[in-house]
């Protein structure tokens, strides 16, 4: 048993996203717009096939992926090792206050290079610990897993399902709140057939 199809779904906004805070592994909830654009986005993905849900275990992940469980009737499943990264002193600071006390670090991430943010994860270590998690659900399922987590988590997992260094972050645009990307199993592995796919109503957000 293994699923043929992955829907990677980012949680919807939240005030942390709209200050641009580093959220990492704070558990922050989603804000009004972030709720609307989970129903949206729900909205649309139940018409999808779909055949089972798990969520990273941070509330805004847990409440967008409702969003879709309580139009479907899936059980939701959650996983710690789907949450976003993990970025020590960074968390819960504004991008312009990381800039400041860590220019040189700071610079290395927005870029793209793989070091380890706030001294907490790089995104080797974020990658293989997203990826390990899909894999590990795919493996439960026939059809079509869908997961609910964070933006750099689900860039980082991907990059990691389809065989790509973590370096290759710079080739995609970050990944939008409340929008998804999809992925096949092909005979030699994952292709990434979508990228920041979305509902009308999720097109406000930030990118992560």
């Amino acid at each position: 048993m293994s699923a043929r199809r992955v829907v990677l779904w980012r949680h919807g906004r939240t005030t942390f996203n709209a200050e641009n805070r580093f959220q990492g592994q704070l558990d922050v909830p989603l804000d009004d717009v972030g709720r609307a654009q989970a129903a949206a986005a729900a909205a649309h993905l139940a018409g999808q096939p779909i055949d089972a849900v798990v969520a990273s275990d941070l509330s805004r992940a847990v409440e967008t992926a409702r969003a879709l469980t309580s139009r479907t009737g899936h059980a939701l499943r959650t996983d710690p090792d789907l949450r976003e990264v993990h970025a020590g002193a960074w968390e819960g600071l504004l991008g312009a206050e990381i800039e400041a006390r860590w220019p040189e670090e700071h610079a290395a991430w927005r870029r793209g290079d793989d070091v380890r943010v706030g001294g907490g994860e790089n995104r080797l270590e974020l990658g293989t610990r997203v990826a390990g998690a899909v894999e590990r659900h795919a493996s439960t399922v026939e059809g079509t897993l869908l997961v609910v987590a964070h933006g750099a988590a689900l860039k980082a997992g991907v990059l990691r399902l389809v065989g790509l260094p973590p370096v290759a972050t710079r080739a995609l645009a970050g990944f939008r709140n409340g929008h998804w990307a999809v992925l096949t199993r092909r005979g030699h592995g994952w292709v990434l057939e979508e990228w920041n796919a979305g509902s009308a109503g999720a097109s406000v957000g930030a990118e992560g």
